[in-house]
């Protein structure tokens, strides 16, 4: 019998394996966010009604057609704080002619991906500032955050390095600019 050598694995990879073979109860959904394995409950009522009226919004008024999923996993470049990120947004849109989603496994890379979104609940600082720098590390065009805490939208663009260079908050009741390729003021009226 012949023994044979195997390179140790990474603090990272045994963190990864073992965010892999989680085994999360119905409903709840599993991350790994900047290094850390975070597990999220069931959203509430209004986390929905706020996805709900977003994605109404795009399938109506886009420029570009657009295809959404709720809660798709994306692997995520790595990078500073990031080492292999598997994140879990609450929307993930990306233009119809793309078919991103056809075919895709459960997590798939973020290529194509137009948008992401999230909507603030347990965790809002990793909604805030985390999964932010882990989306504009991925050069991610958009990331549109609905913060529940203090009542505003806000869209990030210009991804560049760990953040996005541009933003533009609106407290809920105003409406925000959405940029190419869906080229259209997103009415938050009914956030209020």
């Amino acid at each position: 019998m012949t023994a044979m050598a195997h390179e140790p694995l990474s603090q990272e990879d045994v963190l990864l394996e073992g965010f892999l073979a989680l085994d999360t109860p119905e409903g709840f959904r599993a991350e790994l966010i900047e290094g850390e394995i975070v597990v999220t409950p069931p959203p509430d009522g209004d986390h929905e009604k706020y996805i709900s009226r977003i994605v109404r919004q795009v399938i109506r008024r886009s420029q570009t057609d657009m295809d959404f999923s709720g809660n798709k996993g994306l692997k995520l470049r790595s990078g500073g704080a990031c080492p292999k990120n598997h994140l879990v947004p609450d929307v993930t849109f990306g233009p119809i002619e793309r078919d991103l989603f056809g075919g895709a496994d459960s997590w798939m890379p973020c290529d194509g991906v137009a948008m992401v979104m999230e909507v603030t609940s347990t965790k809002p600082q990793a909604d805030r500032e985390a999964k932010r720098r882990c989306y504009a590390r991925a050069g991610i065009p958009l990331y549109l955050l609905l913060d529940r805490d203090t009542a505003q939208v806000t869209v990030f663009s210009e991804p560049k390095d760990d953040d996005y260079r541009e933003h533009c908050a609106r407290p809920f009741g105003k409406s925000v600019t959405l940029p190419e390729p869906f080229a259209f003021d997103l009415d938050t009226a009914d956030l209020l």
